[in-house]
């Protein structure tokens, strides 16, 4: 059966955004530092279209996200540009360039309607208006019986968290504290989680704790 997961780097202090988000500096002050562990990576180099790379324990991890995924979530601070609002002249399409690294459907949640968009390699854009419930039921059906993956931002998995949405949720917890910005987790009293711990792994930089949202 189709699961939906999600992996997001975070601090350990629990954010995953610094804060001050803007359109020049997407993830908040410091939060760049939440991706240092992965950006060396050959795996994450080659899907954005670079060459070489280092190969540790990440590599693995970074490789096993990839497999049997069909299609994604999103949220539209993740897919931006950072304060949302009216699209405009529509000419935003993502953070990644033309030619995304995904390859499969993405569903943006949104409150503003906009017409799907067809980018290279095979990554199509859809917009939903009417809820995270409504994005992962479309998405679960482009997936064909594959996994949904759930790209962030911080509030829609939150969101997802709290609605009992979320089959598998892998952290790539980072040592570095920021203090503030984007919270992962619901506040205390929003929604009671539970979480098993399927396993830890340690990696340069960074440790990569995998649960299964007990339901």
């Amino acid at each position: 059966m189709s699961k939906l997961r999600c992996h997001i780097s975070i601090s350990l202090d629990g954010f995953v955004a610094g804060p001050n988000q803007s359109e020049e500096n997407p993830l908040g002050e410091g939060g760049e530092r939440l991706h240092d562990w992965v950006v060396p990576l050959a795996t994450w180099r080659e899907a954005h279209g670079q060459q070489g790379g280092e190969v540790n324990e990440s590599a693995r991890i970074v490789e096993e996200a990839k497999e049997n995924i069909g299609a994604a979530v999103m949220g539209r601070n993740m897919f931006g540009p950072v304060g949302g609002g009216a699209w405009g002249d529509e000419q935003w399409t993502g953070w990644w360039g033309d030619n995304p690294p995904y390859h499969y459907p993405v569903f943006v949640v949104t409150h503003h309607p906009r017409e799907s968009v067809e980018m290279e390699g095979g990554t199509t854009y859809h917009f939903v208006t009417d809820g995270i419930e409504s994005a992962l039921e479309q998405a679960k059906e482009a997936a064909g019986g594959k996994d949904v993956m759930l790209w962030g931002g911080g509030h829609i998995a939150q969101q997802c968290l709290a609605a009992g949405l979320l089959d598998e949720l892998e952290l790539h917890v980072v040592p570095v504290l920021l203090g503030d910005g984007a919270r992962l987790f619901p506040s205390r009293g929003e929604a009671e989680v539970q979480l098993e711990q399927v396993r830890a792994v340690e990696a340069p930089g960074v440790t990569h704790l995998k649960y299964r949202v007990v339901k």
